[in-house]
């Protein structure tokens, strides 16, 4: 009559199934150790069989004896030496590659600097617009005929009418001297007169030599070079084996044999018109003059006390530019008489060493002969090494 209810089968074990659950967990962490464990130890197997492997073929037990340890050593010193060799070749590869940059570099930088020091070769001179030869400055030369040369080139720097003919008056006693100096022999300290064929009938020139008044060789050539002294050019040009006419004669003959062939000389003193020439030619003369150790030293000296014989007298140079020390030369000479205006040729020295020569004839003053001079040596000394 009265049921009773059955118990089920969990109910009757409960903790059965807790334990089952535990159990399968301790079950799968202690799998899990033991594979972990035998993970690790095949691991450090194969770490220990690839070490030895990698060992094996470069370190072998040393053979026991005295031969073994020798062939030990030998087998050791063998790679040692080897591997030495390598770097040391390769250390001189190296460096030759090194040096022979180095070399290249210091070549190019040779050929550089030589390429910007080096002077061009052959390079013609020139007066440069930068040292003030412009247009407007060659205006204001006084000169008529001007003739500018680089003798150490030969090369023509500046013209202006340079191949026209005109009067060269006082620049004469530049042949004058020539032609006198080349008499063999010529005793220099010998006293010469001044004579009334000395005086001067075509200008009526005045000179501070009298008639009477007696000179040696040597003085009568400096004052007629320095201070352009007529009496002393037409005594001198008288004092010549078949006199005066011959010395002329010797003049035209000399002016020929330098090439100027535009040149005639009818005196001594340059007082006739009929002396002519060339600032071209006059350059030739100026080179033949440069030649004579006298001409060059009565030319630039600036003063000089002469005896007469009976007192002395004091000359100074005519120029100027020499006078003062306006200009550095080997050689000048000036000239005036109204015909020709104001002359003067020079043989300048640029830099104190590289000649040049400036003739100029024609100037309607000394001043602007002078100043003309002056303008022209700065030309030189700007534009020429």
């Amino acid at each position: 009559m009265f049921c009773t209810q059955q118990p089920r089968s969990d109910d009757a074990f409960p903790l059965f199934p807790l334990i089952l659950r535990r159990a399968g967990v301790l079950a799968r962490l202690l799998m899990c150790s033991v594979l972990l464990l035998m993970m690790t130890v095949i691991s450090g197997k194969v770490s220990e069989a690839q070490a030895a492997g990698s060992s094996a073929g470069k370190h072998r037990p040393a053979a026991s004896g005295a031969k073994g340890r020798k062939r030990l050593v030998r087998k050791k010193a063998a790679p040692a030496t080897a591997r030495a060799a390598t770097r040391s070749r390769r250390r001189g590869r190296v460096t030759a590659a090194g040096a022979a940059a180095t070399a290249a570099t210091a070549a190019a930088v040779a050929t550089t600097t030589a390429a910007a020091t080096t002077p061009p070769v052959n390079t013609k001179p020139e007066l440069l617009p930068r040292c003030g030869f412009t247009a407007a400055s060659q205006q204001h030369l006084f000169s008529r005929g001007v003739y500018v040369l680089d003798e150490q080139t030969n090369t023509p720097l500046y013209e202006r009418n340079a191949d026209t003919v005109a009067p060269i008056a006082s620049v004469t006693k530049l042949m004058t001297a020539i032609v006198w100096l080349d008499q063999k022999p010529l005793p220099m300290a010998n006293r010469l007169e001044v004579t009334e064929d000395d005086l001067d009938t075509l200008k009526f020139t005045h000179s501070r030599l009298n008639v009477g008044a007696s000179l040696s060789r040597a003085d009568m050539l400096h004052i007629a070079l320095m201070s352009s002294e007529n009496r002393a050019a037409a005594a001198m040009s008288r004092d010549y084996p078949g006199g005066r006419p011959s010395f002329i004669a010797a003049m035209n003959a000399r002016a020929q044999e330098l090439g100027m062939k535009q040149t005639r000389f009818e005196n001594a003193t340059g007082l006739s018109p009929d002396n002519i020439s060339t600032p071209r030619e006059l350059a030739e003369l100026v080179k033949a003059a440069n030649r004579y150790q006298l001409i060059r030293n009565d030319s630039l000296d600036k003063q000089k006390i002469i005896n007469i014989g009976r007192g002395q007298l004091q000359y100074i140079n005519s120029n100027r530019l020499i006078r003062y020390g306006q200009v550095n030369a080997t050689v000048q000479k000036t000239g005036f008489i109204n015909e020709s205006g104001h002359n003067m040729v020079l043989r300048l020295l640029v830099h104190d060493r590289r000649p040049v020569i400036v003739t100029m004839l024609g100037s309607g003053s000394a001043d602007g002969s002078r100043l003309d001079g002056v303008r022209i040596a700065k030309w030189l000394n700007c534009s020429l090494n």
